[in-house]
């Protein structure tokens, strides 16, 4: 129903046992990007996702794909492969898509309880304080801005327990450099058992 109302004029939809042979023995193995943010505590999560990603586009054989920019991680990563297996395809980063309050919408948001929900828009309110003061107030000391993001939640959002927050290359997920053309802020913290997780692109 939603890809009809949308105009697809086709639905690619395979079992997972058409994708996964029993005795599979091959897969794309990511060795840099894939190792910070929520790579450093999910190992070999995004090989998965790169050999996934990779059968797909072996099979659809598409021009361009979309990937949305809510795991900036996943998006970089699939950009890295594209170029590194000389994919010809154009991948596009979309926004992410937020509630109303700005949260970003994800299924983990249903395991939280009224009052984590009541702090989660906290997140995206921290991001874009930092994006400030970066932009209109010049800040470039990449400390400075996690504090900003920390301090916020910590006063607002008491009930968070933050996993990281850092800034990075866009490109490489790594510290920035004087040839970086484009930074991210990336975070991911802990509201009770649900880990949320949101970025801003510093420009």
């Amino acid at each position: 129903m939603i890809c009809r109302e949308n105009g697809a004029d086709i639905l690619f939809a395979p079992r997972a046992e058409e994708l996964y042979l029993p005795d599979r023995s091959i897969q794309v193995v990511e060795t840099s990007l894939s190792k910070t943010l929520c790579g450093a505590s999910r190992p070999r999560h995004f090989d998965g996702v790169c050999t996934v990603v990779a059968k797909l586009f072996n099979l659809v054989q598409c021009d361009e794909a979309v990937f949305g920019k809510k795991d900036y991680q996943q998006l970089a990563i699939i950009r890295r492969m594209v170029r590194d297996l000389d994919y010809n395809i154009v991948i596009h980063g979309i926004d992410t898509v937020r509630e109303a309050d700005g949260l970003a919408m994800s299924s983990r948001n249903r395991y939280l309880t009224p009052s984590e929900r009541a702090q989660a828009p906290v997140l995206r309110a921290a991001l874009l304080k930092a994006r400030e003061a970066y932009i209109q107030g010049g800040e470039r000391d990449g400390e400075v801005l996690q504090q900003i993001i920390l301090d916020r939640i910590a006063v607002e959002a008491p009930l968070g327990r933050v996993d990281y927050v850092q800034v990075v290359d866009a490109s490489t997920l790594q510290a920035p450099t004087e040839a970086t053309e484009l930074r991210v802020i990336a975070i991911a913290v802990f509201l009770g058992s649900a880990r949320l997780i949101d970025n801003i692109e510093l420009k």
